[in-house]
């Protein structure tokens, strides 16, 4: 059985951010039981109960790990439950968490070639000593077993965009489908779920990769693609940073997985600008009624 834990279902910055004084992170900050707070965006996955891997490292992932049982150490006086954490994208709220990770303990590290060589590319990362956590190339459509957790995990190229620190000034808006964005299918050969975080545009690969699974937990960002503008928290917009907005329009992802079959949808990665957040606005309201659940911390999936 697959066992799935929403460890954090903010995107980055988490909600409320730290920085952020709009009405929203206000609430948040108040205890408003109606905005609950999010750490940034992760999942740990297990076919076992016993041996969790980690999609995606947050800059939250110290907290995460402390307020999960299923992630306490166990055995000994240093030990962990995590086997390996597993990357989806080079940006900073995906692998910024490696860092907690580096007090000699093993586990294996995944990641396409493109975020291995942004991980390679900053020695900071080399706090984490390779010959206790070494580095696998995962090749997109090539499934690996990961056989101690009781399933396996297959890349998928999904539309994104290199992360900011890495935008070059000729062509920084430029959307790409290079394995610098990925989405995962988690499979123990029953049931099948899909991990995709971050995702600039539909395509029909990646609706027939999406169609008849049994959960997918996908970009939530943003509401409107003009939401960071019109609410004066930014000047980009959603297509910009490389994420599809929610809402019910052509390009939304409401309308995308209308003609999808889909046992379970959880949208995850949600910005603290987006009113999904509140559970008392109507935008919460209409991804409900479109059958969509809204992640949050310490929610759990079992398939």
């Amino acid at each position: 059985m697959l066992e799935i834990v929403v460890l954090g279902a903010g995107a980055g910055g988490g909600f409320p951010q730290w920085n952020s004084n709009a009405p929203a992170c206000r609430r948040a900050r108040a205890g408003d039981p109606a905005a609950p707070s999010r750490t940034q965006a992760s999942i740990a996955v297990s076919g076992d109960g016993q041996h969790w891997y980690v999609l995606n490292a947050s800059p939250d992932l110290r907290t995460q790990i402390n307020q999960t049982p299923d992630m306490f150490p166990h055995e000994g006086l240093r030990s962990t439950p995590i086997s390996g954490v597993v990357l989806t994208s080079g940006e900073i709220d995906a692998i910024t968490g490696l860092l907690t990770l580096r007090e000699q303990q093993h586990f294996d590290l995944y990641a396409t070639q493109p975020v291995l060589d942004q991980l390679n590319a900053n020695p900071i990362f080399n706090a984490l000593d390779r010959t206790l956590v070494p580095r696998h190339a995962m090749q997109p459509e090539h499934p690996i077993p990961l056989t101690p957790a009781g399933f396996s995990i297959t890349p998928f190229i999904v539309p994104g965009k290199v992360p900011l620190y890495a935008e070059k000034a000729e062509n920084p808006a430029e959307i790409m489908s290079n394995g610098e964005n990925i989405g995962l299918e988690i499979t123990d050969g029953h049931a099948r779920a899909l991990f995709i975080p971050g995702c600039a545009m539909m395509t029909d690969a990646l609706r027939n990769r999406i169609n008849g699974a049994d959960v997918v937990f996908f970009d939530g960002t943003l509401w409107t693609d003009d939401e960071m503008i019109r609410a004066g928290l930014g000047s980009k917009t959603g297509h910009r940073m490389g994420h599809m907005s929610i809402a019910d329009e052509p390009d939304g992802t409401i309308a995308a997985f209308r003609p999808l079959h889909v046992k379970r949808k959880v949208l995850i990665h949600i910005n603290n600008s987006n009113p999904i957040l509140l559970a008392d606005s109507p935008e919460r309201r209409a991804v409900e009624q479109a059958g969509w659940d809204v992640a949050f911390d310490g929610m759990k999936v079992s398939l």
